[in-house]
């Protein structure tokens, strides 16, 4: 990551214990990044509400509230937000939870302040897409979609974008995105854990057991009539899963 790019990267880290509060500060700062500090619940809240940070991280253990609960709400506050955990709950089924209520990332005390830092910079760049940049030459009047189309369903390459049979737009995170985007470039094709990772996520930043369970179960949420019985993404046993349906697509470039 260049100078430039980290610049523009803001990081909020939300944590009550100074020493850590420091030591995670002076990381990212070393890393290039925007950091900046609050200690309570309420004072995050207050500033993802007000200046919403590109990133969050966030420490579950707070004096004034629960960090489980504060994670849900940061992302409806927000919900472009990048959000990781740093916490010193080790357990799986903290991890776990933590993603299923909208974490992107989660990374366990004690830490490694260059493993802290390479998270966040794989977050910023499967963040980036999701923000417009303007373009110095006008579009022309009739433009071709760079779009995957399935059961009715429209994702937008050029938009990072998922427009429903219903016309609607369900906000996907990045991870999410990206995991549908594997999903339809591969149709009818069973892919394990494994692939999907490293299809989703970059070498910097290595996922964790059975995080694909989780996004899938939230991907499957905006996609599924019924998510008890999935029609369009089976999971296949002791294998992984396969996106069964028939996809099209269509390309800016004419293809």
């Amino acid at each position: 990551m260049t100078a430039p790019e980290a610049n523009r990267c803001r990081v909020l880290v939300v944590e009550d214990d100074a020493f850590v509060a420091e030591l995670v500060l002076d990381c990212l700062s070393d890393g290039g990044f925007d950091a900046d500090h609050v200690s309570r619940a309420e004072q995050a809240r207050q500033r993802v509400s007000t200046s919403p940070p590109d990133i969050v991280i966030l420490d579950l253990g707070l004096p004034d509230g629960d960090g489980i609960a504060l994670t849900s709400q940061l992302k409806a506050l927000a919900p472009s937000l990048g959000l990781i955990i740093l916490s010193g709950r080790i357990a799986p089924v903290e991890r776990i939870v933590g993603l299923e209520v909208g974490a992107d990332d989660y990374l366990c005390k004690p830490f490694d302040p260059r493993e802290l830092v390479a998270r966040v910079r794989s977050l910023f760049r499967r963040l980036t897409p999701a923000t417009p940049v303007a373009s110095a030459i006008p579009p022309k009047e009739e433009t071709t979609l760079n779009a995957f189309f399935f059961e009715g369903f429209t994702l937008d390459l050029d938009r990072v974008s998922l427009l429903t049979p219903n016309g609607e737009q369900p906000h996907l995170s990045s991870t999410e995105f990206a995991l549908l985007r594997a999903f339809v470039e591969r149709p009818n094709r069973v892919l394990t854990r494994d692939q999907l990772m490293d299809l989703i996520h970059s070498n910097d930043a290595p996922a964790f057991d059975r995080s694909i369970d989780v996004q899938i179960a939230r991907l499957r949420k905006k996609i599924e009539p019924d998510c008890k019985e999935p029609r369009l993404i089976k999971t296949i046993r002791n294998q992984g899963y396969i996106f069964a349906s028939r996809v099209t697509r269509s390309c800016s470039d004419g293809r």
